[in-house]
């Protein structure tokens, strides 16, 4: 899953897949959640595997002011719309143990105990809290801390963080979805942290505006600086590189990934620059 997805606030220019060595067959598919993934198989030895993704878009991200909720919606608590619950309900269900529900209380904490919770305002808390107060910490290693594990260190990653935030908004019985891919950064002073990987963020359904980005590793509300990849409801779904090989015991010898991403300078006619990525990750083997 390395093939930005269409959208009307992204649309894709150019995209090219390389693979060294080349695989006797590649084909695309989409999965249950409209993502595109790429299945490649090989038919020859190789003692290594580079994939390289080059993409270039044209992304225009909608401000946060522009937001517009159902006026049902406005203030927390409320009930999603009779038609659109049964393709919600997966996407509120919970996905991680929590037998003392301490999800739930910290979930809580940003509700109002009394008169009106404004239902955009405890969103944009949640995430500038996971920002603020839990400390950023790059892993390599497969797979996520659970959302209590993060809960008690108070650090993680980008993947981290969003599964937190996922299950607290999914204890507010509100749909949330993990979504993958890639951050840049809008102008040389902004500073965001999780660039040179993959990147992972939290999409929110709200009446009247549909699925809206929070990235609490940034803070960002809306999807300013987030190219969006892969979106799903649970993150095992949206695993950007997986495969299976053979081969000799300790014969694996690890795996690089970077990401590079940069904006093209805003060009003579006026039109919005682009962004464009390379993505690339390569895995070696001893002989």
């Amino acid at each position: 899953m390395v093939r930005p997805r269409e959208s009307y606030d992204q649309h894709l220019l150019e995209a090219e897949l390389v693979i060294d060595p080349q695989p006797s067959e590649l084909r695309w598919l989409q999965d249950v959640f409209g993502n595109a993934v790429a299945v490649a198989s090989f038919a020859s030895r190789a003692i290594s595997l580079r994939i390289e993704s080059r993409v270039r878009l044209m992304h225009t991200p909608a401000p946060a002011t522009s937001i517009a909720i159902e006026r049902y919606a406005r203030n927390y608590p409320f009930t999603y719309a009779a038609e659109d619950m049964p393709d919600l309900l997966r996407s509120i269900e919970r996905q991680h143990l929590d037998p003392y529900r301490r999800v739930d209380k910290w979930a809580r904490s940003f509700v109002k105990p009394s008169g009106t919770t404004d239902t955009l305002t405890m969103l944009t808390d949640m995430t500038s809290t996971i920002k603020r107060e839990f400390t950023y910490k790059p892993r390599s290693e497969k797979g996520t801390q659970s959302p209590l594990e993060t809960l008690d260190r108070k650090d993680g990653t980008c993947r981290d963080f969003a599964m937190l935030m996922i299950e607290a908004v999914r204890a507010l019985g509100l749909a949330a979805r993990f979504c993958s891919g890639y951050l840049y950064s809008t102008t040389r002073r902004d500073r965001r942290v999780g660039g040179g990987n993959t990147h992972a963020w939290v999409r929110v359904y709200l009446p009247g505006t549909g699925w809206i980005e929070f990235d609490p590793t940034n803070g960002i509300i809306g999807n300013s600086g987030l190219i969006r990849v892969a979106v799903a409801r649970d993150i095992y779904q949206a695993v950007p590189i997986s495969g299976s090989w053979s081969g000799h015991p300790g014969s694996y010898a690890g795996m690089d990934v970077t990401v590079h991403a940069e904006v093209e300078p805003e060009g003579p006619d006026g039109n919005l620059p682009d962004f464009s990525h390379t993505d690339s990750a390569e895995c070696g083997a001893n002989p």
